[in-house]
């Protein structure tokens, strides 16, 4: 067929230039994109958000070796993650070296591999909220010296790892299944590079610092992303924010609109003129925790269209929230204490949330951040039990 014929042949169903038919996706992946259709009546898709609580659940009869995913039902994993580009922190090339700094009795200092000196117990350095003493970025001088060049695109490591991701990333999209690319968010990356007081003193001190950041990390995105556009489609941008607290957002919304969005607009842009499906709808998916409420509008400008994890204790109601913005695909909204308070409550907590969201749709519950060591292992399987009843 010549090219300029007016009837062109329609790109073949291969899972990257046109979708799979339904009937050819698995199950579970049909399931997860019908959910993030928003359908109505659905079942829901069975998934956790993480856990806190394995050393307490190990001393109550888990196995240290247990498939959690058959352990708990929960649906087999409808994606493939495209990793790489940071989540709570950048991702570096070359990483700092990890050097140890200070004994400070039962704690010890370390520099890790973002650069940053945290406060550790000794010998435990997972499982809880670290304190973060320094961080690498103070100005124009440091950014260029010990940051910048760690983000290099075209660093050979990074285009290797790049490399490596490709194979079961091409034949996961063959198959149907739902590509995501996980990308450190704007205010996260800025926070981990420069400190969470530090950096809301640089908004309004040293504005250059914070684009010349900014420039960077929308560089080294695009450029990656731009290489797993030429063999796959993505089925959505997934950012780790964390912008919000307790009380709302951390900076105002016109500080957002100055000094994240236009990064955010010209990289989704970017992703979505290079999809070699183009009629492919690309999902925006913004993760932050606190209360999330007074920016899902601000956020919708650009194209979100699904939010997590929607924090109880912050005034997260996903019902409430669901009812207000019936285009919002919502995960989370559990409250982590009241799994931690016994079958009672999280019965009232399930009849509740469970068939109104059912009903509404575009809903996956999880814990609304990973599960607490607060909760026991005989709660948590009590609640599995319950979202079980709304598999269907």
């Amino acid at each position: 067929m010549s090219q300029s014929d007016p009837n062109p042949a329609a790109p073949a169903a291969d899972g990257i230039h046109a979708m799979l038919p339904p009937d050819r996706m698995p199950p579970h992946v049909r399931k997860y994109r019908l959910t993030l259709q928003r359908t109505p009546g659905l079942g829901f898709f069975q998934k956790e958000f993480g856990f806190f609580c394995l050393d307490r659940w190990h001393e109550e009869g888990l196995p240290e070796d247990a498939d959690m995913a058959e352990t708990f039902s929960y649906d087999p994993a409808p994606d493939a993650r495209i990793r790489g580009l940071g989540w709570t922190e950048p991702n570096y090339f070359p990483k700092f070296p990890e050097q140890w700094i200070e004994d400070r009795g039962e704690h010890e200092v370390i520099q890790d591999i973002c650069g940053r000196k945290v406060l550790y117990f000794k010998g435990r350095r997972s499982g809880f909220m670290p304190t973060y003493l320094d961080h690498p970025v103070k100005d124009m001088e440091t950014w260029e010296r010990d940051v910048r060049w760690r983000m290099d695109p075209t660093h050979p490591e990074r285009l290797a790892a790049v490399e490596a991701n490709l194979p079961p990333l091409v034949e996961a999209a063959r198959q149907g299944y739902f590509i995501i690319q996980r990308l450190v968010g704007g205010y996260m990356y800025l926070r981990a590079i420069m400190g969470p007081e530090e950096v809301l003193y640089k908004f309004l001190d040293d504005p250059d610092l914070i684009h010349a950041c900014m420039r960077q990390w929308f560089e080294t995105a695009d450029a990656i992303i731009a290489i797993y556009q030429r063999y796959v489609t993505l089925d959505q941008l997934f950012i780790g924010e964390d912008i919000c607290y307790n009380g709302g957002p951390l900076i105002s919304p016109d500080m957002i609109r100055e000094f994240l969005f236009p990064y955010y607009q010209q990289l989704l842009q970017n992703i979505r003129r290079r999809q070699p499906d183009p009629a492919r709808h690309l999902s925006f998916h913004v993760d932050t925790d606190g209360d999330c409420r007074p920016v899902i509008e601000l956020y919708r400008e650009l194209g979100m269209d699904m939010m997590s994890p929607f924090e109880v204790a912050s005034g997260c109601d996903v019902v409430e929230i669901g009812k207000r913005y019936p285009w919002l695909v919502l995960s989370g909204g559990v409250d982590k204490r009241i799994l931690a308070e016994g079958p009672d409550a999280i019965d009232r907590m399930v009849d509740r949330i469970f068939p109104a969201m059912k009903e509404r749709g575009g809903y996956i519950p999880t814990c609304d951040h990973g599960v607490p060591e607060e909760v026991s292992l005989a709660n948590y399987r009590h609640y599995r039990n319950r979202c079980l009843e709304f598999r269907d």
